[in-house]
């Protein structure tokens, strides 16, 4: 495409398109609609298939039917919406059923505000389902990210066959910048493993070392069963216990053990530094300027963006404060990633500053917080 006007919306529609995506099914609802509306421009042309479902629910339906048959799918939506997307999410991470859904985070709770924006779905997220098995959270910061974090998004969904949420943010989502495509450096497509043709095959075995099963399409010429009940490798409904509970264990595990490859992030650490900003999403924007300013005038201070919020980059966090004495964490809500950060870091000195009254938390603020 080159150089372009874009909006991450819109931006999010191209790093889809150029993952492969194939399908999307989705219902209108501020400020997620002009994800709908580029993946309506840009499907069709191609052979892909976009769908307005009668609601969330069945947009959602449609999402797991067509990645089951084989296609990369996505989904977007806002908070009220990813509320009704909670039973096929458990279904997605049960079944093992491969998906990106785009969270265009605006302020709650409830109907809250469809114009300004939080991140106060970000717990939300990591809960989204039951049985408390996390999917994949990334947080893009402006336009850029929104474009390659798709592509990254769509690459772990199919290498661990899981839902990946992208937690944007209205501010992210409408807000336009001169981007080119073309000079972004993004990952190599990545495609589920098939299964070998022929012989037995038993759909939630996991392969040796991904701990990931392979992958057989529903409507195909072989069989292969999914099913949203507990089940073993066979894909049978199951009550034995020890099935149950090494089909659990695995779907936590396959992600909680290979985070360290897909700890997503930016930093600029000072060595002199005694303190780190920690922050993600758009706020990561003013906490960059913020600290840059700091630095200039003589303040040490370290910056760290998250990209990946879970499961948590639990050695990144670690690695990045090990310098520091103390964290300051910058969130669009009353604090929900700080806990996390408490309990990594017991020895540091771990601070907040959050808000959640529709307004960006400015570099000002953080500086203030910084020196105060």
């Amino acid at each position: 495409m080159g150089l372009c006007l874009l909006e991450g919306n819109e931006a999010i529609a191209w790093g889809a398109h150029d993952a492969g995506c194939s399908f999307f099914a989705g219902y209108p609802i501020t400020p997620a609609t002009s994800v709908f509306n580029t993946m309506l421009r840009l499907l069709p042309p191609k052979g892909g298939i976009v769908i307005q479902g009668e609601d969330e629910i069945a947009s959602m339906g449609y999402c797991l039917g067509a990645s089951m048959a084989g296609r990369k799918v996505m989904t977007a939506t806002s908070g009220p919406g990813i509320s009704l997307y909670s039973e096929h999410i458990s279904f997605a991470v049960g079944s093992e059923i491969p998906l990106v859904i785009v969270d265009v985070q605006r302020l709650g709770p409830s109907t809250g505000s469809a114009t300004r924006g939080a991140d106060g779905d970000i717990q939300f997220l990591r809960w989204s389902n039951t049985g408390g098995i996390s999917g994949i959270v990334l947080a893009p910061t402006d336009v850029k990210d929104c474009y390659t974090l798709t592509i990254h998004a769509f690459n772990l969904a199919e290498q661990y066959r899981c839902p990946v949420f992208i937690a944007s943010n209205k501010e992210i989502g409408l807000t336009k910048e001169s981007v080119d495509l073309d000079a972004l450096a993004v990952p190599d497509l990545v495609e589920r493993e098939s299964a070998p043709p022929g012989g037995d095959y038993l759909p939630f075995k996991p392969m040796t070392q991904s701990q990931v099963p392979h992958f057989r399409p529903i409507g195909g010429q072989e069989i292969s069963r999914q099913t949203s009940s507990t089940h073993g490798e066979n894909g049978y409904i199951t009550t034995s216990p020890a099935e149950i509970q090494a089909q659990v264990s695995r779907l936590e595990r396959k992600l909680t053990a290979n985070v360290d490859k897909f700890s997503l992030h930016e930093s600029e650490i000072n060595d002199q530094a005694d303190t780190l900003v920690l922050t993600y999403g758009v706020s990561g924007r003013a906490a960059r300027q913020a600290c840059q300013e700091l630095n200039q005038s003589g303040r040490a201070t370290s910056v760290a963006v998250l990209k990946t919020l879970w499961p948590v980059p639990e050695n990144l966090i670690q690695t990045l404060a090990k310098g520091a004495k103390r964290v300051l964490v910058v969130e669009m809500n009353l604090g929900q990633y700080v806990r996390e950060i408490k309990r990594l870091l017991p020895g540091h000195k771990v601070e907040f500053l959050g808000a959640m009254d529709g307004k960006l938390i400015t570099p000002s603020q953080i500086k203030e917080a910084v020196n105060g």
